[in-house]
């Protein structure tokens, strides 16, 4: 276990250094900053209520840099990658962890441009609740652009459409955790299952994602699929 570990640290490296040399990370890293100097301009409001939408953004915006790093390597490139860490296992972990790394620093940025443009509003409980929703909304939105990126989807248009129907649909539910919960706790003051839980099941979201690329990696489900349709393929006779 200790192996893979490493293996998906030395993963996620990799590709956080091939999304840097190719500057993918640019794109979505300065729409978030444009969005937080829109924000935060003026006068933003008391926290915590400002960091509902922060957090919120950084749902697709994790979705966008999973997506980029899954896909920063061509075909070929993959097979040597997952070759060296020894199985598709290091590799889904490595874009998860690399991906969760980048919205991590953006959350950060976040909360602290947030306390900086309404100074003296914040307190200790909002501050760590503003980090977690930040964190739960980021590495959710890192789920989600692993599992719509290769090897479950092979092309980019049924990749980007499901995607985004899932941010939308689980984005907009402020009663469903984690993402949902965790912005309206923040902006409304909404009961969910508490900053803990929703980190919890984005953590569960997270081992899920993993589960479902490297399952997919495998060719698990596609047998899957063959039996399914075999079986389908007796009832009818």
């Amino acid at each position: 276990m200790r192996r893979r570990v490493r293996a998906a640290l030395a993963v996620a490296m990799l590709l956080g250094e091939d999304v840097g040399r190719t500057e993918k990370f640019v794109a979505p890293a300065v729409l978030y900053a444009g969005v937080l100097a829109v924000l935060f301009g003026g006068a933003p409001g008391p926290l915590p209520e400002p960091w509902a939408a922060s957090a919120l953004l950084l749902y697709p915006v994790g979705a966008w840099l999973a997506h980029a790093l899954a896909e920063t390597e061509d075909d070929d490139a993959r097979t040597v990658t997952l070759s060296a860490a020894g199985g598709p296992w290091p590799v889904a972990a490595g874009v998860l962890l690399a991906a969760t790394a980048g919205v991590a620093v953006l959350g950060l940025l976040a909360v602290v441009w947030g306390v900086i443009a309404a100074w003296g509003t914040a307190t200790t409980g909002s501050l760590l609740d503003g980090l977690l929703a930040h964190l739960v909304c980021g590495m959710t939105g890192a789920a989600v652009g692993a599992v719509f990126s290769r090897p479950v989807f092979r092309n980019e248009g049924p990749a980007l459409i499901g995607a985004l129907v899932v941010l939308v649909v689980t984005g907009t539910q402020s009663w469903l955790p984690p993402v949902g919960t965790a912005a309206a706790a923040l902006g409304s003051g909404r009961l969910g299952v508490g900053p803990l839980g929703d980190l919890v099941v984005a953590l569960l979201v997270a081992v899920a994602a993993v589960t479902l690329v490297v399952r997919v990696e495998q060719g698990g489900l596609r047998a899957a699929g063959h039996r399914i349709t075999g079986l389908l393929a007796r009832l009818r006779r």
